[in-house]
This record gives C-alpha cells, sequence and structure tokens, in this order.
C-alpha cells in the first residue's frame, strides 16, 4: 500500500488507516485479529483508536494484538484523549486529564509510546494554550512521537496550528486533524482543510463511506445486520438516509456500474485522493469488509468522473468562504 507523509511531518502512514471504533464491543478478538492481520499483510501501517472506544476495550484490545500477531515496529498507532462520558461536560481538554488519559492508553496498549496522539475535541472550558501544552509535553516525554487535534472547527485548527509554529519554546508542531469527510459530508472544505492545507497539517478522514450508506446498502432497505438497524449506531446512521444523500449514493452507484467497481471503491477512493488528505479511516465489522475496502488501492478515478461526483455532492460555500467579489 502507498504511503504518504502526515501533513508537513516526516511520518509516513499507510493511505488507507484501519478504525478501531466497534472492537471490544461490536468486533470481538477473532474478528479484530482477522482485520489487524490482513491489514498488516496489505501493507497498512495507521491504525487509529481512541481512550473512549468501547470503554477502553478497543485500545486493550489492539495491545493484546500487538507482537503475538503483527510487529509494533510495523504499525503507526493513533489515539485520541480528551472525550468523557459526563453529560454536563463531553470533552475535557486540561492538561491534568489528557496527560492521565494517555497515560492509561498506553497501559491498555502495552506500549511505551503511541506514535500519533490526537485531542478527541475542542475543549472551550480550558485555556487552548494548557491544552497544546499536553502535548508538547506528551512528545518532549516521548509518550508519544507525533500530535494532533479532532473535530476542531476551522478557527479552532487554524488558532492551535499556529500557536504552535509561534509561539516561543519548544513547540510541537499538529501532525495532523481527524475529521469527518466523504462525498455526504463535506464541511471540512469551508474553513478546515484551507487552514490545514496553509499550515501544514495532515487531514484523516474519519466516517469516509459516510457511515456506511455510500455504500449503497440503504438503497431499498436497512439490512438487519447494518449499523443502521443497530439501535446503539441507528441515530449514527439516520441524519444520512435523506433525499440528499440518495442523490449523491445514486451518483456514486452509476459511477460504479460504468467502472465495472463498487459504490464502497468509488466512494472511498474519491476522499482519499482529495487535497490535502493523508489517509481515510475505514472502520469495518469484519475482515471481508475491510478486504473489500482494501482493494481501492489498485483504483484512481478518472477526472470527469471526481467533476460528475464533485458536482452532485458539492456543499453550499457563500460568503465569506468564496472571494466576495463574485457574489
Amino acid at each position: 500500500m502507498e504511503q504518504r507523509h502526515l501533513g508537513r511531518t516526516g511520518l509516513r502512514v499507510s493511505r488507507i488507516g484501519l478504525g478501531t471504533l466497534t472492537w471490544g464491543r461490536d468486533t470481538d478478538e477473532h474478528d479484530a485479529a482477522d482485520m489487524l492481520k490482513a491489514f498488516w499483510e496489505a501493507g497498512g501501517t495507521l491504525v487509529d483508536t481512541a481512550d473512549v472506544y468501547a470503554d477502553g476495550e478497543a485500545e486493550y484490545l489492539l495491545g493484546q494484538l500487538i507482537d503475538g500477531l503483527v510487529p509494533r515496529r510495523d504499525l503507526v498507532i493513533s489515539t485520541k484523549a480528551g472525550s468523557v462520558p459526563d453529560p454536563d461536560r463531553r470533552v475535557d481538554g486540561s492538561r491534568g486529564h489528557l496527560l492521565t488519559a494517555l497515560d492509561a492508553s498506553l497501559a491498555r496498549l502495552g506500549t511505551d509510546h503511541v506514535d500519533l496522539w490526537h485531542v478527541h475535541a475542542y475543549d472551550p472550558a480550558t485555556p487552548l494554550e494548557e491544552t497544546l501544552q499536553a502535548l508538547d509535553l506528551a512528545v518532549s516525554s516521548g509518550r508519544a512521537r507525533y500530535a494532533g487535534v479532532s473535530n476542531f472547527c476551522g478557527w479552532q485548527l487554524a488558532k492551535a496550528a499556529t500557536w504552535q509554529l509561534a509561539a516561543p519554546g519548544a513547540r510541537t508542531r499538529l501532525a495532523g486533524a481527524q475529521m469527518e469527510y466523504s462525498l455526504l459530508q463535506r464541511g471540512v472544505e469551508r474553513e478546515v482543510l484551507p487552514a490545514a492545507l496553509d499550515l501544514g497539517v495532515g487531514l484523516l478522514p474519519s466516517s469516509p463511506l459516510g457511515r456506511g450508506v455510500l455504500t449503497g446498502k440503504y438503497r431499498h432497505s436497512t439490512p438487519t445486520d447494518s449499523r443502521g438497524a443497530s439501535e446503539q449506531l441507528a441515530p449514527f446512521v439516520e441524519p444520512y438516509l435523506d433525499d440528499t444523500a440518495t442523490r449523491i449514493v445514486d451518483a456514486v452507484t452509476t459511477a460504479a456500474d460504468g467502472l465495472a467497481v463498487t459504490p464502497l471503491q468509488v466512494a472511498l477512493a474519491w476522499v482519499r485522493d482529495r487535497p490535502g488528505v493523508a489517509a481515510p479511516i475505514v472502520g469495518a465489522r469484519n475482515a471481508q469488509q475491510l478486504t473489500a475496502a482494501l482493494s481501492v488501492e489498485a483504483l484512481s478515478l478518472p477526472d470527469e468522473i471526481c467533476r460528475a461526483l464533485d458536482d452532485v455532492s458539492a456543499p453550499v460555500h457563500r460568503y465569506p468562504d468564496h472571494d466576495w467579489s463574485t457574489l
């Protein structure tokens, strides 16, 4: 699998990443092992997790598989901290919480460092400088090799990345930003992506298949074994089952038929090759689903297909996102 630099850093990652959101909950140890081995054998390196996935079980399960199944040195392990199960405060970006969470993640993963550590979301209750100092301390202590953010809007990403570049002292450049990005969710193109491109931050798209909708599985009904039929995940899928999404999925299916490939491959290839993207994170439930996603490696979409998909899924960009003089 092709490797790409993450942003303006020396860190190289496989251009498809393996997500572990369902590990330890819907994905058991046997399916997780099968996926990790298939991913590694395909040349994949970037494995993404978080301390809140299955209340830490996803990290623990990944840790159990490292070395015994796949050499630790062959993986780029990414995890996140900051989300908390508190209805009154969903995010805690304080230095104390973040560093404590990192130590707990390392214990569950069974490693002395992670390759990439993200702040899971912006915390308006904590000064941003304090949150960023936690990233600096994690890297300077060797517990993390690179650092990034997740779910930051445009001004938050720009402020954080600029602070790390301009503030005095030894600061850690932001390597990556993990954000939802797909043909069904192109909101990052308004301000996040331009900021990331300008400041050298690599984009790691989550839910690159539109929470599974872009595979076409929901075109006529909701499969009983799908996330859309899951009591826990149905609300996650439902926003992408409207008329707008249907038009986009139909276009993806038409393109797939014309290229003799699957809608999954078309949707994943589109986001993988967008400007600024380092590696979409694919969250499969089993090895069969993952193998289908990894088969996109040999596919590059023709320019005319990309333009057609761009047109049908184009978000509304108005002032001030575009030059005001054209309005």
